[in-house]
């Protein structure tokens, strides 16, 4: 087989076939996957079958493979025998009825992952194991075309500022900032981000994960975020996935974000995640 990569007819992704990412990769083989990612930031690999060992060995010629956020005693994923690595997005329960993974059931607003830390990872990447009968899609939003859609007005206004991340692990309720931030992760990022590979800029907010932006009183804050969320979601940046079992996702967090649909909570849904390690974001123009 020879490997092909296949722009989808969207604002975001590739389709990427003709390549066993079990086997490792020659040097030129990763490469050209890598700049493949950089350059439409969702690929999608069809028709794989990864153990969870051959998932992270894949990951890991892109990077190093990074640790999960969520604290350990509320990994569902650590009582079944995974380390810190690996996420199970599922809700399979096991012979107890104890769920076996984590973000279970139903529908998850867009965000990025990890934007709440001081370096948040710059890939996940997530394997179609088993998959319901309908929904449970998977949306990815542009971030490069979100920046370039915002009035200049508001550009100019939010230059250099920062947006308050924090995420409560929910999905599909931000945090209260009425609330104390005590035992929530959060950190200030900034609004617009410069990619340190490619140089662009992105948007950086999400509905899930950003609360406040830096320097506005609250109503000011809410309209405008509001204002980028409507941007960063528009359907002219969106790519909707339907997965397919064996295929395997692998995004760039930097500029994008993405989205789960509902589905039926009684048929069940299984996926395996990990992530690559990044460093702190930059502050574009």
């Amino acid at each position: 087989m020879t490997l092909t990569i296949t722009p989808f007819d969207s604002p975001i992704g590739a389709e990427v076939t003709g390549i066993e990412l079990r086997h490792a990769l020659d040097k030129s083989m990763v490469e050209t996957i890598y700049q493949a990612w950089l350059d439409n930031i969702v690929l999608i690999f069809r028709g794989q079958s990864l153990s969870k060992d051959e998932q992270i060995a894949f990951a890991n010629q892109f990077g190093n493979v990074g640790i999960r956020a969520t604290p350990k005693d509320a990994q569902n994923e650590v009582a079944n025998g995974y380390d810190g690595s690996i996420m199970l997005v599922t809700n399979q329960r096991d012979e107890r009825g104890n769920y076996i993974g984590s973000l279970q059931d139903g529908e998850m607003w867009f965000h990025h992952d990890m934007s709440y830390r001081p370096e948040p990872h710059k890939a996940t990447l997530l394997h179609a194991i088993e998959l319901p009968s309908t929904g449970g899609n998977t949306k990815f939003a542009n971030q490069y075309l979100a920046y370039e859609n915002i009035p200049q007005e508001i550009k100019e206004l939010l230059f250099g500022r920062k947006v308050l991340q924090a995420y409560n692990f929910t999905m599909l309720e931000k945090v209260d900032l009425k609330e104390s931030l005590d035992g929530i992760q959060h950190q200030w990022q900034p609004i617009f981000v410069r990619h340190p590979e490619t140089g662009k800029t992105a948007l950086y907010v999400s509905r899930l994960i950003s609360a406040a932006i830096e320097g506005l009183e609250r109503q000011e804050s809410d309209e405008i975020l509001g204002q980028l969320i409507d941007i960063a979601e528009d359907p002219s940046v969106v790519y909707e996935h339907i997965w397919q079992p064996g295929d395997l996702a692998m995004w760039d967090n930097r500029c994008s974000t993405h989205a789960r649909t509902d589905f039926p909570a009684t048929e069940a849904r299984l996926l395996r995640r990990c992530t690559l390690e990044g460093a702190p974001m930059i502050s574009g123009s």
